[in-house]
């Protein structure tokens, strides 16, 4: 079962793992109303590394990406929900929209992202390549989405 620890503890965690000769991958996301694209993306996250920590946007920062009405779960819940996975080891929340600063914090040896995304569009990818974190881009299960599910749920 995975922990919820702190930002400044997944710092510490990682740091004493990476001396020990273990890896770290992280990835990080909304994850609202867990479904399957979401349980495959953490299951093919979690083979890239010996721990899989999932960066987890706050409500407020939810709020911030998706607009009102969401996250349909709070934080915590999410937060908790995340912790059963076995793809999961450690989750950590944080306020702002993007995770640059606190994956700026952790350095990984791996950060995985949509692939949605590519390298010249990533974010994050004046930090990556500034520490050297390998970027895995993965796919998504095509039409397995949080808001899928809610457009589902209001036609009914």
């Amino acid at each position: 079962m995975g922990k919820i620890v702190s930002q400044n503890d997944i710092v510490n965690i990682v740091r004493k793992g990476q001396k020990e000769g273990k890896t770290f991958v992280v990835t990080n996301g909304c994850f609202d109303i867990l479904h399957l694209g979401h349980a495959r993306y953490l299951q093919k996250t979690k083979s890239l590394a010996d721990y899989s920590i999932v960066l987890l946007n706050s409500d407020s920062s939810v709020r911030a990406i998706k607009g009102e009405g969401r996250p349909i779960n709070n934080e915590n819940d999410r937060a908790e929900l995340l912790t059963f996975l076995s793809s999961v080891d450690y989750v950590v929340l944080f306020e702002e929209r993007s995770p640059a600063e606190l994956l700026d914090k952790i350095k990984p040896n791996v950060y995985t992202k949509g692939a949605d995304y590519t390298i010249e569009t990533l974010p994050e990818r004046e930090i990556v390549e500034r520490n050297n974190i390998r970027v895995e881009f993965i796919e998504f299960v095509q039409g397995k989405s949080t808001t899928n599910l809610i457009n589902k749920i209001n036609e009914k």
